[in-house]
């Protein structure tokens, strides 16, 4: 989780756009050049189909003679190329894009991605669920319709996406995520990649084992192993370097932009998986291999990827050429993922393929898989989208000024050399997609040697496919193109590199492939900026806003996350007892921190019933003291137990612990019915007072069907001990028997929680409250007869040596609190979640007795639960570590006994209902402090089951008294929680026991 911290901190779109191509790679596929040249000078000319197709051969081979024209050719052919005037006019507007969501939500943020991003590039957004019920498509049916520009299928409309694109006649300037000839040769056959079954393609030596795309329920034809498949094992060349320890599994992106002719880029981010450890971690491709290999050959994994996944591309390709029918989709893309496996060597192989973003290796794919999509998918669509008015400035900007080259080729051709539309549109858009690569960098056309023998071998095995002959000399003119930029601004880029500001924000790196050739020629040294990971010094947060909210499980925001609006609400189910949260700035130079100014980026959030609150701060921390610049707030409302109102018709079920988390193995999880007596069908209840705190005991809930929980009227739930009850005194009795006493409490915040309660059940009301977490006293209880202190006990925040122990901070409460009696009149209440143990109550009793108080009456509140979820900067226990809590707990109620102590069994009280936590990091407050709500209009039915669940819970009487209710309902402040108020009153049924 850290290594992705500082990887998306560091995100490398933030930088300042250069004047100069800072996005061109330097990649010569030169000995291809070589090769066609000589192929189409000494080939004897065939019989052209028609006129236009000799027309094209001959173009081709005059811009192969003469490179140097080909970008002001290409500036002419631009602006004499037949544009949409209507579209031309509109200002900003680039056309309409339609996003089929599939099985996504409208608020799904990688749906918002997609709407941001395309708004972002002048595209008005249409949102569908599939083709077939999207308006724009069903009225693109006519010729040469341009109703719609950009085609996006998400996961679950893929079908009727193929369709659209295999069915109709897509137009020169529509672009689709789906090229049709990479998932056709990609997708599954019996185990085997579809096209490894092409005879000549599956005797090539091709660096991936036949199984890479076998689905998981696929029916395999053999038993290929994913990484020990050996057929097909390309040689090492004596040559190349070898490490026999480097031993990892990388997954790289690839984003197809052609298929015929081949045009793919790499992403420098991917995942790396080390050794035969079970999950990978995302990071920057060159920085893992210079960390692991140094820098004398930490580029040599990086070439052999490339042509490991070039090599397999260009197979599919010439493979799918003569198997899929002809789809033209000139501008149709695919991201990909390729898995490669380094077995002891520097040449990989590919042993996993998919035709989508893949994230299966990550710890959690489903939230750091979609944030690590999103960030790859926006930087796909930068690189493919151009509007009009970029599209008119990219080559422009290349060779210099307009002027210069509207003198050469003021006509559009020259000597009978013109461009076609689909030869010039397909190179025009290379042109920008080089411009604006961003983090990808150019996984084909590419200067290896190997590439350029397979490409030939691949297109003399496969000269029946025409278009594979047209990929090729295509391919030839890319990288041309691709040569002539880096020619062209080879000068400037070095005058630049001596800036100062340059320097501080890019790394200039020094390629030098293939500089000999076999002609002789020479091609200068070509330098390409590698995208550093974030600029030297600190900058100015001048954006402060968020680009991205993510949560894990996703989240409904009301309203729709926009970067506008800074407060959201939410809703969640019972179940969902923790929410991740991460948020991204729009700038990389404003940092985000969640609940306090140095908190963390990213959280997992325990959300307790009811309303939590999330405070997402934006800082600019470019000061010594970071300044906060901007709040957004999300509140989220978690949902209660769902319940369902009972009548007549209903069974008593019982419980005591949860299935989701059981803490004690022996005994049975979830409701049981409870045997009932014939006559009332009630169940069975005691009249004899319990004489412990600890007195075993169970839920009980009246229910529809003990087998489903949902049935059951969970308001009327209540804690019935087994064999006898905990009489329920009303509001004088408990008066009357804290007269004249002191209570101190001692312990953390569940013991503050008991202490308010007490408070306003001997008060009648609560006029004051605080989270105190140091020492209280209150002199004002039941008419001042009472007096009630309080120290927060541990203080955890504190380092070890500044830290009061547990004997000090007792004997500063005790202080606090004399005179004191030595009499059952003072009362101590100790403990809370799970700090307490068998020693403190052996302090405890030393304390005591020095202090004289050994007659006093002492509570000890057990262990409770909590600290049960995973949540970041909180420590949580394993599913044996709360099991162990129960023996745990069982020793410190029996060491409390033989000291002569009362005791209450909260873990046995908390354990069931784990997930009814209030709000809180340690999921361990069944508590909390409000405004007082009463409702006096209850149903006659709920009555009934109050009169009843009174009963068994307090033996003979009645439940509170009206007047008492009443006194409440005036009350400013008041304590709730069912939970709480159970081991509470069982803590005021003991310490008034002797009354």
């Amino acid at each position: 989780m850290a290594l992705l911290r500082r990887l998306w901190t560091r995100r490398p779109r933030c930088f300042p756009r250069p004047v100069l191509l800072s996005g061109v790679l330097a990649c010569v596929f030169y000995q291809t050049l070589v090769l066609l040249r000589g192929r189409l000078k000494s080939a004897p000319p065939a019989a052209p189909r028609d006129n236009a197709s000799a027309e094209t051969r001959f173009e081709e081979l005059l811009l192969l003679q003469q490179p140097e024209r080909l970008v002001p050719l290409l500036e002419v052919w631009l602006n004499q190329t037949d544009v949409d005037k209507a579209q031309q006019n509109q200002a900003g507007w680039a056309g309409r894009a339609v996003v089929l969501i599939g099985q996504h939500l409208a608020s799904h943020t990688e749906v918002q991605l997609y709407q941001r991003v395309l708004q972002q590039h002048g595209y008005s957004v249409s949102l569908d669920r599939y083709a077939e019920t999207s308006t724009v498509l069903r009225q693109d049916t006519r010729p040469g319709s341009r109703l719609w520009a950009v085609l996006i299928c998400l996961r679950g409309s893929e079908k009727s996406c193929h369709k659209r694109a295999t069915s109709y006649h897509i137009q020169a300037h529509q672009q689709v995520n789906v090229i049709a000839g990479i998932t056709w040769a990609f997708s599954d056959a019996g185990g085997t990649c579809r096209f490894w079954t092409d005879s000549q393609v599956s005797g090539m030596a091709l660096p991936i084992i036949p199984s890479a795309c076998k689905s998981p329920n696929s029916q395999p034809r053999g038993d290929h192993s994913p990484i020990n498949d050996d057929r097909s094992e390309p040689e090492t060349s004596p040559g190349r370097p070898s490490s026999r320890g480097f031993v990892a599994t990388v997954t790289v992106y690839v984003l197809v932009t052609s298929l015929s002719p081949l045009m793919a880029f790499l992403h420098s981010t991917g995942l790396v998986r080390l050794g035969f450890v079970k999950h990978g971690h995302a990071t920057k491709l060159q920085a893992f291999f210079l960390k692991r290999l140094g820098s004398d050959t930490y580029l040599q994994p990086l070439d052999n990827m490339k042509e490991a996944i070039g090599t397999v591309l260009l197979a599919a390709a010439i493979s799918s050429e003569g198997s899929v029918a002809p789809v033209r989709c000139q501008l149709c893309f695919q991201l990909m993922t390729f898995t490669l496996h380094f077995s002891g060597s520097l040449v990989p192989k590919i042993i996993k393929v998919h035709g989508e973003l893949h994230f299966v290796d990550l710890e959690d794919p489903g939230f750091e898989g979609q944030i690590l999509k999103e960030f790859i998918l926006e930087d796909a669509l930068n690189l493919l989208l151009q509007s009009n008015a970029r599209q008119n400035r990219v080559l422009t900007s290349f060779l210099g000024t307009e002027s210069r080259i509207r003198q050469e080729f003021s006509g559009g051709c020259t000597g009978g050399l013109c461009l076609s539309p689909g030869v010039g549109s397909l190179l025009l858009h290379f042109f920008g997609q080089l411009e604006r690569r961003g983090p990808f960098e150019v996984l084909y056309p590419n200067p290896s040697v190997e590439l350029s023998g397979v490409q030939l071998q691949l297109s003399q095995m496969h000269q029946r496919a025409r278009r594979a002959r047209e990929g090729t000399s295509l391919t030839v003119l890319l990288d041309q193109a691709l040569f002539l930029l880096v020619q062209q601004h080879q000068n400037r880029l070095m005058s630049r590199a001596d800036d100062s500001d340059m320097l501080r924000s890019r790394n200039l790196t020094k390629v030098t492939q293939n500089s000999q050739h076999r002609t002789g020629e020479t091609r200068p040294h070509l330098y390409f900026y590698i995208t550093p990971s974030r600029p030297s010094g600190v900058k100015k947060c001048k954006e402060p806003s968020l680009r991205q909210l993510y949560t894990s499980p996703q989240l409904t925001l009301t309203p729709p996350f926009s970067p506008h609006v800074k407060e959201y609400r939410t809703e969640v189910p019972f179940d969902v007892v923790t929410v991740k949260i991460r948020a991204e700035p729009a700038s990389c130079h404003c940092q985000v921190h969640l609940d306090e100014r140095r908190g963390p980026r990213v959280a997992n959030y325990p959300i307790g019933l009811g309303n939590s609150r999330v405070s997402i701060l934006v800082v600019d921390d470019s000061d010594v003291e970071p300044v906060i610049v901007t709040v957004y707030t999300l509140h989220i409302f978690r949902e209660s137990r769902p319940s369902l109102p009972v009548f007549e018709e209903y069974t008593i079920c019982g419980f005591l612990q949860d299935c989701g988390l059981v803490v004690r193995p022996s005994l049975p999880c979830g409701l049981e019915p409870i045997p009932q007596t014939p006559s009332s069908g009630h169940p069975q209840a005691s009249t004899r007072p319990c004489e412990s705190g600890d007195a075993p005991g169970r839920w009980v809930v009246p229910c529809l069907s003990c087998s489903d929980n949902r049935t059951c009227d969970w308001r009327m739930v209540s804690w019935q001990p087994h064999n006898c009850y905990y009489p329920l005194m009303d509001g004088p009795q408990l008066q009357k028997c804290m007269k004249e006493r002191k209570v101190m409490f001692i312990g953390d915040s569940t013991n503050r929680g008991m202490m308010y309660y007490f408070m306003e059940r001997v008060n009648g009301t609560l006029e004051e409250w605080g989270k105190a977490h140091d020492t209280l006293v209150y002199h004002d209880v039941n008419n001042g007869s009472t007096l009630i202190s309080y120290s927060y006990y541990p203080q955890f925040w504190l380092g070890k040596e500044q830290r009061p122990t547990f004997e000090a901070a007792l004997r500063q409460l005790i202080q606090r609190t004399r005179p004191l009696k030595n009499s059952p009149q003072t009362v101590l209440v100790a403990g809370g979640v799970q700090w307490l143990n068998v020693n403190h109550l052996k302090i405890l009793q030393q304390v005591l007795k020095r202090e004289d108080l050994l007659n006093i009456s002492v509570v000890v509140k057990s262990l409770g639960m909590g600290f049960h979820l995973p949540v970041d900067g909180v420590h949580s226990l394993s599913q044996t570590g709360v099991q162990d809590l129960f023996s745990l707990n069982e020793n410190i109620l029996a060491a409390a006994k033989l000291y002569g102590y009362e005791v209450i069994d909260t873990l046995s009280i908390t354990m069931g209902r784990y997930k009814e936590f209030l709000q809180g990091r340690c999921a361990c407050h069944f508590h909390e402090v409000g405004k007082f709500t009463f409702s006096t209009t209850p149903q006659h039915r709920k009555m009934k089951l109050f009169r009843h669940a009174a009963a068994t819970w307090s033996g003979p009487g009645e439940a509170l008294a009206l007047w008492e209710l009443d006194s409440r309902a005036e009350s400013p402040y008041h304590v709730r929680g069912p939970v709480n108020e159970v081991y509470s009153e069982i803590l005021l049924s003991r310490m008034c026991a002797s009354n």
